[in-house]
């Protein structure tokens, strides 16, 4: 069985729908691990760094993540370096994970184009 990220050459036939739908929950899976570590670390800095309850740390740290901006305001230095760390680790994680969920369908996608026409058909 193939590892993530090791797809069919262009002279290899068009992967088969059910192997495509297994592919692309395997990366959905990575991509959902690499969410919930990106979450917890980053509730485990608001509550140890910002002094956040854990409920509050969620929240922001799931705010950062998703790109919609701090709910609260660090006051220590360790806070702000920490939220400030955090926000710009979150940008980066953000399009990772969007391109390792997203890899096998643009992949599926530019290998149908280039493949041969008879190599196409379902099996």
């Amino acid at each position: 069985m193939r590892g993530l990220g090791q797809y069919e050459r262009l002279s290899q036939p068009l992967l088969s729908r059910p192997r495509f739908v297994r592919r692309l929950a395997a990366s959905a899976a990575v991509g959902l691990t690499l969410i919930a570590i990106s979450l917890l670390g980053g509730m485990a800095g608001y509550h140890w760094f910002v002094r956040l309850s854990w409920i509050d740390a969620y929240e922001n740290a799931a705010m950062i993540l998703s790109g919609m901006g701090p709910v609260a305001t660090p006051d220590s230095w360790s806070g702000k370096f920490f939220a400030a760390s955090y926000a710009l680790y979150s940008g980066i994680a953000l399009l990772a994970t969007t391109a390792v969920v997203f890899a096998p369908v643009v992949h599926r996608f530019l290998h149908y184009l280039h493949a041969e026409p008879d190599r196409n058909r379902e099996r």
